[in-house]
């Protein structure tokens, strides 16, 4: 469980591929506040990965096909930035909402705007995933915790910062930069139940006992 508040900047050093399958290995911006150990889950991107191996600053995730496939993992390459968040832990602050790590699709940067002191991201994505967001409500885009500031035709709108650009990957957006999404935990299980008529045949089961 995660937070979608980045926490550190990771320099993408090497990536060794087995088949679609693979290893990535990286090294922080600066070292993590709270102490990290083989086998803690940090998102990557907003990907929940396990830390596989430590080589001192270098920490190494292997990646399974389905994960570079379903996620902008598999555009990486030596040289590129990804966002970095320690999983979260009891009594931890829960500074933007509960994210997962499990990204559910994919968008684009259509649009790159300042406006003002502050940017504005336009991100199309699939109608599937716009229909797990609102006006107003949360999501993650490679990890970080965001507010949906306007819907679209075709996907949504966010206003950025300047500590966000300078503290996460967003600084590298372009028109075309593929970014992970993840809606709102609460969206998916909303529609999960109206999948399910809303929960009637639930009700009407328990009405007949």
């Amino acid at each position: 469980m995660f937070t979608g508040i980045v926490q550190r900047l990771g320099n993408i050093i090497d990536i060794k591929m087995d088949g679609t399958a693979g290893r990535i290995t990286m090294v922080p911006n600066r070292p993590f506040d709270k102490p990290i150990a083989l086998g803690d889950s940090i998102a990557v991107n907003g990907t929940c990965l396990t830390i596989a191996a430590m080589e001192g600053e270098q920490l190494m995730f292997d990646v399974l096909g389905e994960t570079f496939d379903k996620t902008n993992l598999g555009d990486k390459k030596p040289g590129d930035i990804v966002n970095l968040e320690q999983a979260l832990a009891l009594g931890d602050t829960l500074g933007g909402h509960i994210v997962t790590g499990h990204v559910d699709n994919t968008g684009t940067v259509a649009k790159v705007e300042q406006v003002g002191r502050d940017w504005k991201f336009t991100i199309e994505t699939s109608r599937d995933m716009q229909m797990l967001m609102v006006y107003k409500g949360s999501i993650a885009i490679d990890g970080i915790s965001l507010t949906v500031a306007e819907l679209t035709d075709n996907g949504f709108v966010v206003h950025i910062i300047p500590h966000t650009i300078q503290e996460t990957d967003m600084s590298e957006f372009v028109v075309g930069t593929k970014v992970n999404l993840e809606a709102d935990i609460l969206g998916k299980h909303v529609q999960r139940i109206l999948e399910f008529g809303g929960g009637q045949d639930y009700r009407l089961n328990l009405a007949g006992k």
